[in-house]
């Protein structure tokens, strides 16, 4: 009966020194380890809780870098194949089809189904045209297979390109109700073929049609001093990948990162090169 106190002494700093420990072990992981975030499903689901725990990946040339270690690819859908799609899902990394809504080229696949009447002036691309986006009927059957090649191939996300032709000279006069009409289209058709719908570019137009997007995929908005206006999908948890194409992301990061963005420093190409900015 005596020893019993001095059993409980030694005890006692054994079991501080486990508690220390094991408080260390729980610690020290939170410092270097990313969030663990919830796989994709279809349509691609973005959690707003996970909003600021993004890294992404934007390649449209060069042969596709698999192992880039980015939880998005932002991809071209025809030059991807059903075989590198299916790796990237294998990883959990969640797919983002780029498809050119507002315009159209020669060389592309389907361009003979566009009628020339919908066709306007020379577009941002070469060898491209902007498209009268009033022509619904025209156009919907056609960018409705480009949506369902997207699917085919694996990807849960949709990013419209070229969707806001209303701001440039595009041989027909359009408005900017012309386009938010089109545009909301647009992702209501995406979301009825299983695709999460998203919005490249189109800045002014940005907060009317936050309520019809998923996410908004962003360039250069710390050069143009347009960050501000991203904020009606940040601050309702949606993600916003953005990318720099000059300047440090010693820089650009310190903006965009306080944002809530995913951001990353790209060459014009798009090719397989990038900085990623830290997540927070």
């Amino acid at each position: 009966m005596r020893n019993r106190p001095r059993r409980r002494a030694a005890v006692r700093p054994l079991r501080r020194v486990l508690s220390a420990g094991v408080a260390l072990v729980l610690v020290v992981p939170a410092y270097g380890c990313r969030a663990e975030l919830t796989p994709p499903g279809a349509p691609t689901a973005w959690p707003a809780a996970q909003a600021r725990h993004w890294q992404w990946q934007w390649q449209l040339s060069g042969p596709l870098d698999a192992a880039t270690d980015a939880d998005v690819f932002l991809l071209d859908p025809v030059a991807t194949t059903a075989a590198q799609t299916a790796e990237l899902r294998s990883r959990d990394r969640r797919l983002i089809c780029q498809v050119h809504v507002g315009s159209i080229r020669a060389a592309d696949p389907d361009a003979s189904r566009i009628p020339a009447v919908v066709q306007g002036s020379a577009g941002r691309r070469p060898d491209s045209r902007w498209l009268d986006v009033r022509g619904w009927d025209a156009l919907e059957p056609v960018l409705a297979d480009r949506f369902r090649l997207c699917r085919g191939k694996g990807f849960g996300a949709v990013a419209f390109a070229d969707a806001d032709g209303y701001a440039s000279r595009t041989g027909f006069p359009l408005d900017f109700d012309d386009q938010l009409l089109f545009n909301r289209r647009l992702a209501q058709l995406a979301r009825s073929l299983s695709l999460s719908p998203g919005l490249l570019n189109d800045v002014p137009q940005l907060a009317a049609l936050a309520p019809d997007f998923d996410f908004a995929v962003n360039e250069e908005c710390v050069r143009l001093n347009q960050c501000a206006k991203l904020l009606p999908f940040a601050d309702d948890g949606k993600p916003v990948f953005h990318v720099e194409y000059t300047g440090s992301t010693d820089d650009f990061c310190v903006t965009t990162v306080g944002y809530g963005f995913a951001s990353i420093r790209k060459d014009r190409t798009l090719n397989a090169w990038r900085q990623a900015c830290p997540l927070p």
